[in-house]
């Protein structure tokens, strides 16, 4: 295998990543070998998995990871057995060699600038992924769509109702998510918070291939939605707390 600390991103991150997430650095690291076997992941002994996880725990955790990224490339037929050998012996089949061709991984080694620790569970399943594949616009439309929905939901509001429009219905004086106990410079500030990010963050994705390019930028804007998640959450825990 292929040097970990210049293949892969950091192992917080790769222990983080679904099968299919982390079978591209995987088929990374096998290429140029002019033999491959799929219990050589197993071996924590191995060099370079000592040096990319040092702890043991961890070392064995990711083992685990390469060994079920390994099944998720047989599956697809990104890997296969080398024909007329035994123990286990592979090969990258065309259709592997293509996606090393196709496969933007730079883009998937930016993980690590959106930590799952704090990020809200349903962008960790939903939008993570899209983000380390580099897929941005979606990203971040998924990111404001949820934050659209739990408004929806929070405020009792129909599918009909929705974007700008909603919030404004929602956050403003008269709205069930208003806060009636802070001032109102500080309501109308609420509003305007999740206005403003519908508008500029939500709509344009709706709408148009946006084209981000910086994957710090679309962390920082992942990182907005992140926080209007929070505010939802506190809120529903008021309304919960109230009514028990």
């Amino acid at each position: 295998m292929g040097d970990f600390r210049t293949i892969f991103p950091s192992l917080e991150t790769v222990l983080t990543l679904e099968p299919e997430e982390l079978a591209v650095f995987v088929l990374k690291s096998l290429d140029g070998q002019s033999s491959i076997n799929r219990y050589n992941f197993t071996l924590s002994s191995d060099s370079n998995l000592v040096a990319y996880a040092p702890d043991i725990t961890q070392r064995l955790e990711l083992c685990a990871r390469l060994m079920e990224a390994w099944m998720w490339l047989e599956k697809e037929l990104l890997v296969a057995p080398q024909p007329g050998q035994q123990n286990d012996w592979a090969y990258i089949t065309p259709r592997g060699k293509k996606l090393l061709i196709d496969q933007d991984f730079a883009s998937y080694r930016k993980g690590a600038l959106l930590p799952s620790d704090g990020l809200d569970p349903v962008l960790v399943r939903k939008v993570k992924p899209l983000f380390i594949r580099g897929d941005y616009d979606t990203a971040i439309f998924i990111a404001f769509k949820e934050v659209e929905e739990r408004v929806r939901k929070l405020g009792k509001f129909g599918p009909d109702a929705f974007g700008v429009p909603l919030m404004r219905r929602a956050f403003g004086p008269s709205g069930p998510l208003c806060d009636s106990e802070t001032v109102g410079g500080e309501q109308d500030a609420a509003m305007n918070l999740f206005c403003g990010a519908m508008g500029l963050f939500k709509n344009p994705t709706s709408h148009r291939s946006v084209e981000y390019t910086d994957p710090k930028e679309v962390a920082d804007i992942l990182g907005v939605a992140n926080q209007l998640l929070r505010i939802l959450d506190r809120k529903s825990a008021v309304f919960t707390s109230s009514t028990s």
